[in-house]
């Protein structure tokens, strides 16, 4: 028995995993309410609190934090980094507290684990966090100098489908051209070269737009209704990330409901979806250009990939690029334990941060 400890922190909930390696033993989700969580100013004054829910709920199952051979905790905005199963230290933990790219609740996993690990004398790592940075040198960038892309990606979850895909196939990951299209509340598409993420959508501020984010927009446009409105940064930040996609159109972005007013036969949410799935479709046209249409396979992942509807919509205009293989569902808790178990096993080599 070798059991791994998987944290998955979002903004309401914590999620916890015990794993025999890649074998999950249970997964389950802690909610929190606005209320338990009003009471903090910050994100960072929650760890104390999901702390010792984390340590309460394993009492309650029975886990014993001493039998635990390490922690694999959910990675958030670092600095650039390549790809892997990265060593928690406390330098990342002082980055992940200091925030300069932005706070996510994710960045109270590796903090948690951290803590839990030192009294147990055990490594904590974190596993392809969101700033996995592989970007070639083209694709930096941006048409100004003032202005470089960033690659800020579901990396975590493209990343493992990739690999699961080359060991389903008898293939090898960096033998590979993958094109991975992850449908989820953002749309990232990205381009997997022979094992490496060369390109990819950063769905916070370029390409489709998805449920809550309105992807990339009339730049003039923007600048104007900016300048006009003398809108503050903040606040209109969270009306493109947050209140932007179908959430606008729609006034919704749960899926479900969309995909129920899509069926009914509702108009505007027919023409809507198909415009969503038109832009994912041309960034993935656009995609494939990066290692001249010389694609393996389309891999499409994420919570929305579950809608047949939505899939079919994409893979009628993209079909001919590659064949194209399906893992839906964000099944971020096994990839997590995957990329420790990797470690543990001397499959790979746990990097330093």
């Amino acid at each position: 028995m070798n059991p791994i400890l998987v944290i998955n922190t979002g903004n309401t909930s914590t999620k916890i995993g015990i794993f025999n390696m890649t074998d999950p033993i249970f997964v389950e989700s802690i909610k929190h309410s606005d209320d338990e969580l009003g009471r903090f100013k910050t994100i960072n004054d929650q760890i104390g609190f999901r702390e010792q829910l984390i340590l309460d709920f394993l009492s309650k199952k029975g886990v014993d934090i001493k039998d635990l051979k390490a922690i694999s905790a959910r990675g958030g905005l670092l600095k650039p980094l390549k790809s892997g199963t990265y060593l928690v230290d406390k330098s990342m933990i002082r980055d992940l507290i200091e925030a300069k790219r932005g706070l996510h609740a994710s960045h109270l996993s590796a903090q948690i684990g951290f803590q839990i690990a030192e009294k147990t004398g055990i490594k904590c790592f974190i596993v392809d966090p969101i700033s996995v940075d592989e970007f070639c040198p083209l694709a930096r960038y941006s048409g100004h100098s003032l202005f470089e892309r960033v690659m800020l990606s579901h990396a975590l979850n493209m990343k493992a489908v990739c690999k699961r895909y080359a060991d389903e196939s008898g293939r090898k990951y960096k033998d590979l051209n993958l094109l991975v299209i992850h449908l989820g509340t953002g749309i990232s598409v990205s381009i997997h070269e022979k094992g490496v993420m060369v390109d990819s959508i950063n769905s916070s501020e370029e390409g489709t737009f998805s449920p809550d984010r309105s992807g990339g927009l009339p730049i003039l446009q923007v600048l104007r209704y900016a300048i006009e409105n003398n809108v503050e940064y903040k606040s209109f930040s969270k009306k493109l990330f947050g209140g932007g996609g179908l959430q606008s159109y729609l006034n919704t972005k749960d899926f479900m409901k969309i995909e129920e007013m899509y069926k009914s036969g509702n108009k505007k949410t027919i023409e809507v979806v198909n415009a969503m799935a038109y832009q994912v479709a041309k960034d993935v046209g656009g995609m494939a250009t990066v290692v001249n249409g010389k694609v393996d396979n389309i891999l499409i992942t994420g919570g929305m990939a579950k809608a047949d509807f939505l899939v079919d919509l994409i893979s009628d205009r993209v079909s001919f690029i590659a064949p194209i293989k399906l893992y839906p569902g964000e099944d971020e808790m096994k990839s997590l334990a995957e990329g420790v178990s990797r470690v543990l096993s001397g499959e790979e080599v746990y990097k330093t941060y």
